[in-house]
């Protein structure tokens, strides 16, 4: 793999992050183009889905260092911008360069109510130093994570081999049915198509998948959750739908027919997560 422009701003950000790279994750779309690069994928004819965004998701506490994570980044180059009405307010990480829009940020598990005390919404909090946006059912994502290789060896102009954790592909897969329906249209599109190729990047180890979620994702969930997971081949995968049709036209120059992806996703799900 080249050296790209946003392979080169990721590596940045991986050396930023390197005194926490053993407790943090890297989730969303960066995670889904890293699976490339773990033992169990498989080669696929095409890139994967391209994102300017990071998203890290970090646990609820960090043990101290000498440096935070938001003095790191601001020492690397990476401008803070503050947005909405939250307290702390939303932060997005830029990389210091006027013709790029990458960008990182941090997110954490939001256990409880959406309210905190004064009926103020609990949407945000401060850990290392930075702003982390509260999401429902991120702690998937953290719990039992793989490990990746970044490296100057495989397109990531780091310093060296570093591992970068990244949620294991079952809870990558759950986590996208659980917070399905709150996704606008555009991102339920996505993610049907972060699912179709998910399962394609993973076809030859299927039941490796699926033993991750009985033995790692499953325990961890309410029996609700478990029975919407299980249950996603026939909810979304049973038929062709607007937001399969729109996944299939987000496969740019891969003549991906709606048809295609929804059979891939239908059997592919039935393997891993078996009623």
């Amino acid at each position: 793999m080249a050296d790209t422009p946003d392979a080169i701003h990721f590596a940045r950000l991986i050396e930023t992050l390197q005194p926490w790279l053993n407790q943090v994750v890297v989730i969303g779309g960066w995670a889904h183009r890293l699976y490339r690069l773990h033992p169990l994928a498989q080669e696929v004819g095409y890139e994967p889905l391209g994102t300017f965004d990071t998203d890290v998701a970090v646990p609820a506490r960090l043990p101290a260092t000498d440096k935070d994570i938001r003095q790191r980044l601001l020492e690397n180059n990476f401008r803070e911008e503050l947005s909405g009405e939250t307290q702390p307010p939303v932060a997005h990480y830029y990389v210091a360069s006027e013709d790029s829009a990458f960008y990182a940020e941090f997110l954490t598990p939001l256990i409880g109510g959406h309210l905190k005390r004064g009926d103020k919404p609990d949407a945000t909090a401060t850990i290392a130093g930075v702003a982390v946006q509260k999401l429902r059912h991120l702690e998937l994502l953290l719990n039992t994570p793989w490990e990746v290789i970044v490296a100057p060896t495989n397109g990531y102009a780091t310093g060296g081999e570093r591992r970068v954790r990244i949620p294991n592909a079952a809870a990558f897969l759950s986590q996208k049915i659980l917070i399905h329906d709150r996704r606008d249209r555009e991102d339920k599109a996505k993610d049907i198509l972060y699912i179709h190729d998910t399962i394609e990047a993973f076809g030859g180890n299927l039941p490796a998948i699926s033993e991750a979620w009985q033995t790692t994702v499953k325990p961890a969930l309410h029996a609700r959750a478990s029975r919407e997971i299980e249950d996603a081949a026939t909810t979304y995968f049973e038929r062709i739908d607007d937001r399969i049709r729109e996944a299939s036209r987000m496969a740019v120059g891969r003549n991906l027919t709606p048809e295609r992806l929804r059979e891939v996703c239908s059997y592919g799900w039935a393997q891993m997560f078996p009623k």
